[in-house]
């Protein structure tokens, strides 16, 4: 898949402290592919190579409201962030404890978040982006393909990949900037996401790869 700033934007999921930041509530799932994808580097990488050569970049961030804690039932991970208090905020009109917070942005990558140029969309409240703004942003834009990253591999990440298809995007997925968990009893969501991002993307790209393209692609005209 070519990647011209014209038309291709980054989407990145969830790059927040409660899946990125060492020690958070899942770190004993997600450390090990976080370390052996390299996938904060590679987030790093992908930030600033977008800003540098005039690609767009969406944020598609996952929030907990204190209203969610209503919900009534839910899957085995949606339990999980909700007793765990992932993602919490106390509602949407507030920011109230949100620095530094599990919902913050990692700070190593906060700089890029909040440099006025990218386009960090409502929440998305399980997995998908049925529930934000992502599609409409996007194609307000004139994007047509899309390079996703982030958190979960296998959960939003490849969520968010299967709307976007559907929805007539054409996409590629980063595969060391992308990390899921490896858990006991449900197995290792890399294996399963690595086999699915084959099944359903148009490419899928390493970090390298996608600098290359961002680098020699013409800037985009506002």
């Amino acid at each position: 898949m070519d990647l011209t700033a014209a038309d291709t934007a980054l989407v990145v999921t969830d790059p927040q402290n409660d899946v990125l930041r060492a020690g958070n509530p899942v770190w004993p799932l997600v450390g090990p592919a976080l370390a052996a994808h390299r996938t904060v580097e590679n987030l790093h990488r992908l930030f600033s190579a977008a800003g540098e050569h005039g690609f767009g970049v969406h944020v598609s961030p996952h929030y907990n409201f204190a209203t969610d804690l209503g919900w009534r039932f839910g899957g085995p991970i949606e339990r999980t962030m909700h007793e765990a208090g992932m993602f919490a905020r106390p509602g949407a009109l507030t920011l109230d404890g949100f620095p530094g917070s599990g919902a913050d942005w990692l700070p190593e990558l906060a700089p890029f978040i909040e440099d006025g140029r990218t386009v960090v969309t409502s929440p998305h409240k399980v997995f998908g982006p049925q529930t934000n703004d992502l599609v409409l942003q996007l194609r307000k834009r004139g994007v047509t393909r899309v390079v996703l990253a982030g958190m979960l591999a296998n959960l939003c990440v490849e969520s968010h990949l299967r709307d976007l298809l559907e929805n007539g995007f054409r996409c590629a997925v980063v595969s060391d900037a992308v990390a899921a968990p490896q858990h006991p009893e449900f197995g290792d969501g890399n294996t399963a996401a690595a086999i699915n991002h084959r099944f359903l993307t148009d490419d899928v790209l390493t970090t390298d790869q996608v600098v290359e393209q961002f680098t020699r692609s013409p800037r985009s005209t506002p």
